[in-house]
C-alpha cells in the first residue's frame, strides 16, 4: 500500500558568518548568484510537490531575509518562524509550527544547498518503512581518539558521518523533543535516540556538503558547476 503521509521539511538556518569570515551570515552568502538558503530550499519544493516547507530563523534575521527575497524575486510559499536560542530549541519551535502527527517530517541544515531531490525522496520512503532515516558517509580520513595521556589510533570503518536531512515519523520527533535539553543533541538523531528509539542508517551523499567555512562555498561552486 503507498504511503500517503503528509510531507514536511523543517529547514533549519540560525548560522552567523564567523567561521566564513564574514558579517553576512553564511546561509545568506550567494552560491552561484543566489543566496546559499534559496539552493537548499528549492531542492525540497522539487523533491516534495504539495508538501510543506518551514523555514527557522533567528528572529532578527527573518526581515533580512524578507528583503533577500525581494532583491532576488523568490516567491516561493515558505512559512517561516523565529527559532531558539539552541538547534535544539529551533528544531522545537520548527515542529509547533507544523502540528501533523500523522506526517513524516524531514529535519535539514540551511546550510547544505547540495542535497539532491533523490536523497530527500529517499530518505522520506525509508522513513516511511523503518520510522527514521538517518543519512552517513563513510570517513576519508584517519581518525584519533584523544585521550588523558594523548591520543590512540582507531578503526574509521567503525564510523560514520551524520548528515541531514533526518527523516521521521513525526510521533517520533513530538514525543523526543518533550526532552529536557541536554549538551550532547547536537542533531535530531541523538534527541530521537535518547527518547528510546532504534535509529535508521541510510547512504549519504559525499556532495551533500554543509557550508561552513570560505573552502566550502569554494567546493560548493564547483560541484554546481559541474552539475550544471
Amino acid at each position: 500500500m503507498p504511503d500517503k503521509a503528509h510531507r514536511i521539511a523543517i529547514i533549519v538556518a540560525g548560522g552567523t558568518g564567523s567561521r566564513m569570515q564574514s558579517t553576512t551570515p553564511k546561509q545568506f552568502l550567494l552560491l552561484a548568484g543566489k543566496p546559499l538558503l534559496c539552493h537548499t530550499l528549492d531542492r525540497f519544493f522539487e523533491a516534495l510537490p504539495g508538501g510543506e516547507i518551514i523555514l527557522v530563523l533567528p528572529g532578527d534575521q527573518v526581515p533580512v531575509w524578507e528583503a533577500l527575497c525581494q532583491e532576488y524575486q523568490y516567491h516561493k510559499q515558505v512559512l517561516v518562524t523565529a527559532g531558539g536560542d539552541t538547534r535544539y530549541g529551533s528544531v522545537k519551535n520548527g515542529l509547533a509550527r507544523a502540528g501533523q502527527q500523522d506526517a513524516i517530517i524531514a529535519v535539514h541544515d540551511g546550510v547544505r544547498p547540495l542535497i539532491t531531490t533523490a536523497l530527500i525522496r529517499t530518505l522520506f520512503e525509508a522513513a516511511a518503512e523503518q520510522g527514521n532515516a538517518i543519512p552517513a558517509v563513510s570517513l576519508k580520513d584517519s581518525i584519533r581518539l584523544l585521550t588523558g595521556e594523548g591520543s590512540k589510533a582507531v578503526d574509521r570503518g567503525q564510523y560514520r558521518a551524520v548528515q541531514t536531512p533526518q527523516c521521521f515519523k513525526a510521533p517520533q520527533l513530538f514525543e523526543a523533543y518533550q526532552l529536557p535539553f541536554q549538551a550532547h543533541f547536537t542533531d535530531d538523531a541523538s534527541v530521537v535516540e535518547a527518547a528510546g528509539f532504534p535509529l535508521h542508517l541510510v547512504e549519504g551523499d559525499p556532495e551533500n556538503l554543509k557550508i561552513t567555512t570560505p573552502v566550502d562555498l569554494k567546493l560548493a561552486e564547483a560541484i554546481l558547476e559541474e552539475r550544471r
